[in-house]
């Protein structure tokens, strides 16, 4: 399962993840892990759940960052959920067409291995592909 939260600057997105990471992490058995852009929610998630801080792994791409989750998967099995704070900053790009190919490879690594994906991305609703619309 992939949810895409879409929404301008200021809208309130990054609040509702963490309201969602607080949720998961009392109610989910395996791991919940939060990657942001940067050190910014470092007081504001809970201990239980890890926190990434993606400026420290060098990622500019999304093929990178794919990459990187499989990296985590593969170092700890337990995760249930995955939250990625503000998507295109992370991958240092705004093309949607690329978004939309990682939010298919995510639904499908999702369905592969049970893990859930919650991602955010700034921008008008407007500006979404036909495909990311289904994310939503």
């Amino acid at each position: 399962m992939v949810r895409l939260i879409m929404g301008a600057n200021g809208a309130g997105k990054t609040k509702q993840l963490i309201e969602q990471v607080h949720t998961a992490v009392e109610t989910e058995a395996g791991s919940v892990v939060c990657i942001e852009p940067n050190a910014d929610m470092k007081f504001d998630i809970s201990y239980n759940a890890r926190l990434v801080n993606a400026s420290e792994y060098g990622l500019n791409s999304f093929e990178s960052l794919r990459g990187f989750l499989c990296g985590l998967y593969a170092g700890n099995y337990d995760i249930s959920h995955v939250f990625v704070d503000n998507l295109c900053k992370i991958a240092h790009s705004d093309d949607l067409h690329e978004a939309e190919k990682l939010l298919r490879w995510l639904d499908r690594f999702s369905e592969e291995n049970a893990v859930k994906f919650t991602v955010t991305i700034s921008g008008d609703a407007d500006s979404l592909t036909e495909g990311m619309k289904s994310f939503l």
